[in-house]
């Protein structure tokens, strides 16, 4: 069992909880489709983990099971300690690495892709990550880390990120020279000049300090988070696969192997040249060109699909594989199609619409849901929410007639 899944509820409440304490004293620092984005991004990056980490975490077992030195110790303290310093060492040079190499980029660019620094931009994360992620921590099982303690100070190193991308927590003293604090992680952030590939480490401060790359936050700048191509969408799906079709439309007009090969291992950009200075004061954050009203409607329907995806992360193991396909497949579908509500595209409602009909057919002809039997009272029930929403979504009105897709940072 994935421990992500059950740590969702905590998630959602501390989103919540932050952005309720943010309209009262930091006004901006939320956007409801930005958040919602930020959600179904990591809704995709768990769906695609619970195909990849079993390969991935594979690889790490056979390598540690051929190869490794004499293990560590499995109930010390202190070895765990050195495991979990270990592995955050390892996280700062895969964290770095994937600012500086394009294809490593094409996975990373997606944490990146908010506008807004909050802590649903923590959620944002790759479904990518796990084609190259691997390879970084494979000096740990050759040095004997067995993989349950690896999997555990991976755990916490992941969880510990979570809370420094808030605005809300100020410079914290002398943490912000040993540990990665809210303050620092800002800047990692940021579009800033001085932001730029900088302030890499996971939990420790002390790799940057070590390898040349950490910078203070400045007082007074303030950071315009996001990046410089910015993606100026919130479907998940194109989320993930657009730098990939940029390195494949440059690798394609590039001349010799050499050159192809540099499209995709070079530095993210091409070329090696230095970024052209940035302007805070033209900066404009991207905004949802979808009515209210359908912001709303989308809202609902991610607090009811929540229920859905967290019932699926659970299920999927004992589920057969071709009807976990399917409902995963059904949920990349709402994911996308709530990305085109969002963002006003023309397709969007057709396809919601089609989506919940095809919810409510799948669901009283198989009397399954994500591989749990129901009775027919509550298959008439998730009928009828199916119907109830497709009368709604039918009865707003143009998708496309909302608000400017910009606004002022």
């Amino acid at each position: 069992m994935n421990p992500i899944v059950y740590a969702i509820p905590v998630f959602l409440l501390t989103v919540l909880a932050e952005a309720l304490i943010a309209s009262r004293v930091r006004k901006g620092a939320y956007d409801l489709a930005d958040s919602i984005g930020s959600l179904n991004f990591g809704v995709m990056s768990q769906l695609a983990g619970a195909g990849t980490k079993l390969l991935t975490f594979g690889i790490y077992v056979a390598v540690y099971s051929a190869f490794h030195l004499p293990a560590w110790p499995a109930h010390s303290l202190a070895a765990g300690v050195a495991a979990l310093v270990f592995y955050d060492f390892c996280y700062y040079w895969a964290h770095r690495l994937g600012h500086e190499v394009a294809v490593l980029w094409a996975a990373h660019v997606v944490h990146h892709s908010s506008e807004y620094f909050n802590l649903s931009t923590a959620l944002r994360q790759t479904s990518s990550g796990a084609l190259f992620g691997w390879i970084f921590y494979i000096p740990m099982a050759l040095a004997g880390v067995s993989p349950t303690l690896f999997v555990t100070v991976a755990l916490i190193d992941l969880l510990y990120q979570y809370w420094v991308h808030t605005e809300l927590i100020d410079r914290l003293g002398w943490l912000d020279r040993v540990l990665v604090t809210p303050s620092n992680h800002r800047v990692h952030h940021g579009q800033n000049d001085y932001c730029l590939d900088r302030n890499y480490g996971g939990i420790l401060i002390l790799w940057d300090r070590l390898f040349g790359t950490f910078v203070d936050e400045r007082p007074g700048e303030a950071i315009i988070y996001g990046v410089r191509k910015p993606l100026h969408a919130y479907n998940p799906v194109w989320g993930n696969l657009h730098v990939y079709a940029d390195l494949w439309r440059a690798s394609v007009q590039a001349h010799g192997v050499k050159a192809k090969l540099a499209v995709w291992l070079g530095p993210p950009g091409g070329g090696g040249k230095a970024p052209e200075p940035f302007d805070p004061t033209a900066f404009v954050r991207y905004r949802s060109r979808s009515p209210k009203a359908v912001q709303a409607y989308v809202t609902v329907q991610y607090a009811l699909g929540t229920l859905a995806i967290v019932a699926f992360l659970i299920q999927i193991g004992a589920m057969p594989a071709l009807e976990s396909l399917a409902w995963g497949l059904l949920i990349v579908w709402t994911l996308f199609t709530q990305g085109g509500l969002l963002e006003g595209a023309t397709w969007a409602k057709p396809a919601e619409l089609v989506r919940l009909i095809l919810f409510a057919v799948v669901v009283e002809a198989s009397q399954r849901v994500i591989g749990y039997p129901l009775g027919a009272a509550a298959r008439g029930a998730l009928v009828v929410m199916a119907g109830a929403s497709l009368v709604w979504l039918w009865l707003l009105r143009s998708v496309g007639a909302g608000v400017s897709d910009q606004a002022t940072a």
